[in-house]
């Protein structure tokens, strides 16, 4: 699809009558998405055009440095909602993990957050820890105790659900809101509308999200916009954790040949949104998507992830007609500090984009559960001897932090029959480079940000046959592809020029070929087990046997023995011809 890019301070006009124009009521709305509880600076950096062609970075993130940006943006906007498109937890940092996710509830209390529409990573931990996210308490739901710090009040926002269902028809929360800003005849109304993606029962635990159904995206507003319409609102914003990706040159002002699932839930939109907050593909982009109605294109926004942009959307809303009359976005980086991304290496400000000082309070805040988290992130979790990496966000391959994974998953399962460990890529949340120590030392708080989601093992039988329709899976064009990375004594050949269903065409364990008769022991993460990111043939495997958690077992190989040589090997082969 052809998109007409949207400049900084674009608008999308409503045509005024004769004589003096209606007046407007302006409102900001601010929001972020894929948040991920990165409380303290992601030690990332936000790219932008140059000017030349090329692409600068700019350091940006930090729940001290986020507050003090939104704070500033809402100085300009005496009327001002400030939403989230999901993933404002789960898959955190380590300072909020431990604890459940409760500080970063806390600091978007603080910070005043209105609405958060649920993520996929909202779920992880089940819909009974959910709700305790936004009821507050401390009733135990997972493994790890509530409340260490401090009691936990819950959620001052609001989370909002309209495509998460319940058996008896209702959503797990709210699906829509109103907002309303002015008064008398200049009062107006801002419908909102929260989803997350319709896959996301692919994506997490099922025991977690038993009774609950995603229902269809496009549907579900579709449905919504006219009710919303008929209780008053002026706008309607959709929040939704679902997104696209652009090409060419990063540019967060931009949208270069977008393209993704949410594409086409909006291109079935029927008309009546005017904005449409976006998340989960960490990219960020603004543009104005055509969608049906060419002659009221939809504005797209995405802030990419853990808080290192803030997308200001200016509307205009004209009271008298009920409609927008005008609106513009950017992407506002958040800078932060100077970091170093390696030894003898420097990521520095760039004087070009305004710095952000940390929100005293909010930094005071953080530091409490960093200091808390610091015994855990500083201990020694054992050696490796060289860099293992998995690679960027959009890679598919584990690389050679996959197979060192799945190497650790093998020998953690060996005493349940385990003759072959799959790592998933998508899995590995983080690429993976060992620091300054000389040694190789690793810490637990290096484990963790590779492996974030309290996965345990599962060890389980599959046929020869199974195993080729698993692996074939990596490429059936159901959600995005990639290849699991095989342990030690296992590899297989992939050639993508062939059909889907036909693409794997060598399998070997041992250097002999896999017996499409013969039985295996397979083992994988639980999240994989219970058919995770659309690995269902998982579901067929027979005398499962539940093992260590995924973490414990990377820690166990480590330590074993020091320093742990990292996998060279490639064992998932493409022979595509080229």
């Amino acid at each position: 699809m052809s998109l007409t890019l949207l400049p900084l301070i674009a608008a999308c006009a409503t045509p005024q009558g004769a004589g003096a124009p209606a007046p407007t009521v302006k409102v900001g709305l601010l929001a972020i998405n894929d948040f991920h509880g990165a409380l303290e600076m992601p030690r990332q950096s936000v790219f932008v055009p140059d000017g030349k062609g090329e692409a600068m970075p700019v350091p940006a993130g930090g729940a001290a440095y986020l507050a003090s940006a939104i704070d500033s943006l809402k100085a300009q906007h005496p009327n001002h909602l400030v939403v989230s498109a999901g993933d404002l937890i789960g898959a955190s940092q380590l300072s909020s993990a431990l604890f459940l996710d409760e500080p970063t509830i806390e600091v978007m209390n603080r910070i005043g957050l209105d609405f958060n529409a649920a993520g996929n990573h909202e779920f992880d931990r089940g819909q009974d820890e959910l709700l305790r996210m936004q009821g507050g308490g401390c009733a135990q739901h997972t493994a790890r105790k509530p409340c260490q710090v401090e009691p936990f009040k819950g959620a001052k926002f609001k989370f909002l659900t309209a495509n998460t269902v319940k058996t008896d028809g209702s959503t797990l929360f709210p699906g829509t809101a109103i907002r309303s800003f002015g008064r008398g005849r200049n009062k107006v109304d801002i419908g909102l509308i929260g989803l997350t993606l319709e896959g996301t029962n692919a994506l997490v635990s099922p025991d977690g999200i038993k009774g609950l159904r995603f229902a269809d995206e496009a549907e579900t507003i579709n449905a919504a916009v006219p009710r919303l319409r008929a209780a008053g609102a002026d706008a309607i914003v959709v929040v939704i954790h679902e997104g696209v990706r652009t090409q060419g040159i990063p540019n967060p002002q931009g949208c270069e040949a977008a393209s993704g699932d949410l594409s086409g839930i909006l291109d079935r939109l029927e008309g009546g949104v005017d904005v449409v907050v976006s998340g989960h593909t960490h990219w960020d982009y603004i543009c104005e998507w055509p969608g049906k109605d060419s002659a009221r294109p939809i504005l797209l926004t995405s802030a990419g992830k853990f808080g290192m942009l803030v997308t200001e959307i200016a509307l205009e809303i004209d009271p008298a007609k009920g409609r927008v009359a005008n609106r513009s976005a950017r992407n506002v980086v958040v800078q932060s500090e100077a970091y170093a991304p390696a030894p003898g290496r420097i990521a520095a400000n760039n004087p070009a984009f305004p710095r952000f000082a940390a929100r005293p309070d909010i930094a005071a805040y953080v530091g409490t559960y960093a200091e808390a988290a610091k015994q855990f992130t500083l201990r020694p979790a054992g050696r490796i001897a060289g860099e293992a990496t998995r690679g960027g966000d959009t890679d598919s391959k584990g690389g050679t932090l996959g197979y060192l994974i799945a190497d650790a998953q093998l020998a953690a399962t060996a005493g349940a029959g385990a003759q072959i460990a799959f790592m998933n890529p998508f899995g590995i949340r983080a690429p993976w480079r060992i620091g300054p120590d000389e040694n190789g030392q690793v810490t637990f708080g290096d484990l963790y940000r590779v492996q974030p989601f309290g996965n345990v093992l599962v060890t389980q039988t599959l046929t020869g046959a199974e195993l080729r329709e698993l692996l074939e899976q990596n490429f059936d064009g159901i959600g995005p592809n990639q290849v699991l990375s095989p342990s030690q004594g296992f590899a297989y050949d992939y050639d993508l020029s062939r059909p889907v269903g036909s693409r794997i065409v060598a399998m070997t364990l041992l250097g002999q070929p896999i017996d499409p008769r013969a039985s295996y022991r397979v083992a994988t993460s639980d999240f994989l087990a219970s058919g995770g990111d659309t690995y269902s043939t998982l579901l067929k495997g027979r005398d499962k046997v539940i093992g260590m958690p995924d973490i414990a077992a990377l820690e166990a190989w480590l330590q074993a023995i020091p320093p742990r040589a990292v996998p060279q090997e490639e064992r998932a082969r493409d022979v595509t011809p080229r």
